[in-house]
């Protein structure tokens, strides 16, 4: 068979070598769109990162293919309802980085509580002064933690190492994992009412989409931080920025924004003001979240560890290994 794998580096390609003694496999660092998928149209199994977007028409340009081995849990970026109608299998990496993206959490968490940013950027400058950067404990606050799986446990579990309260939402809420752990579930309006910190770790759906806007900032404590390590549609961002701006928000650590892989990009801003494939006010927004003083941004880099990415390239062979032995795993349906 001839395998397709883009968004993928140098080094990571070791993981797939054996499958080279048996198929062909084709390495591009770059993500699949219209102008590769031509190079590679007789590709049998493709196998991209969340930058690629599959839509319809990039699936037409496939005569052969029978699979698309996602290296990611979340599936947004694939049209699944297309690859059904076409016959095409999507398989996922259902859990990985469930401790890497649960400590990126509290990386951002801790570097707002302790102004980390602004006084490293100080004191680089030969600035030792104290002035500003005071910041808040962690231990003895409360702790909103809005999805309760893999990521969002862990999430759970360090905030209580630090001696906090932690509240969940959970639309399937797990009260064995909650005794264990030492939360407790509640409706998201309450959720929302009493957390001092509020950590999103749900995946992108319809249900999803601005699931904290203007009601639920409303709803928050003056003050609150928002951390989202999740995915961008989740939040609002123009109500995001309304929040930060009245105070409501004191604070948001962010490791994805809503239209970023156009800001990784700048190059398709321009473009887009044709095309119109993007939300110009989410755009704009994104880049104002990039220039505030107390919000924190990283470039969606939680789940980027070594051990977690190991996960993710094994899991992937294994999956695209068992698809082709007529045991398919880990696949995933409208």
């Amino acid at each position: 068979m001839k395998i397709a794998m883009f968004e993928i580096e140098e080094w990571e390609r070791q993981a797939f070598s054996e499958l080279e003694e048996e198929h062909d496999v084709v390495y591009r660092d770059g993500p699949l769109d219209a102008e590769a998928a031509e190079e590679v149209a007789d590709a049998d199994i493709l196998s991209v990162f969340i930058y690629s977007r599959i839509d319809c028409d990039l699936l037409d340009r496939f005569h052969r293919l029978k699979l698309i081995a996602t290296r990611s849990t979340g599936i947004d970026h694939i049209d699944l309802a297309g690859c059904q109608d076409r016959d095409i299998a999507v398989a996922t990496v259902p859990t990985y980085g469930g401790h890497a993206v649960a400590e990126h959490t509290f990386a951002l968490l801790l570097a707002i509580s302790h102004e980390i940013v602004e006084a490293v950027d100080r004191t680089r400058r030969g600035d030792f002064s104290q002035k500003g950067l005071r910041g808040f404990n962690l231990h003895g606050r409360t702790m909103g933690v809005v999805g309760t799986g893999d990521i969002g446990a862990n999430v759970a579990r360090i905030a209580r190492g630090f001696g906090m309260e932690v509240l969940a939402f959970d639309v399937e809420p797990q009260e064995e994992l909650a005794e264990e752990v030492g939360f407790t579930y509640h409706d998201l309006p309450d959720l929302l009412s009493r957390a001092d910190v509020v950590s999103l770790h749900v995946p992108a759906t319809e249900a999803t989409e601005n699931m904290i806007s203007h009601d639920e900032f409303a709803a928050m404590k003056e003050g609150v931080v928002l951390i989202n390590t999740a995915r961008g549609s989740v939040v609002d961002t123009e109500a995001m920025l309304k929040a930060l701006s009245d105070g409501r928000l004191a604070a948001a650590g962010l490791d994805v924004l809503d239209e970023e892989p156009t800001v990784r990009e700048e190059g398709e801003l321009l473009r887009s003001f044709f095309q119109e494939k993007h939300k110009l006010d989410d755009l704009l927004a994104d880049h104002l979240l990039l220039r505030m003083r107390n919000v924190i941004v990283t470039p969606h880099s939680a789940f980027n560890t070594r051990d977690a990415l190991d996960e993710i390239l094994d899991t992937t062979r294994e999956n695209m290994e068992s698809f082709m032995e007529g045991e398919p795993r880990n696949l995933v349906h409208p």
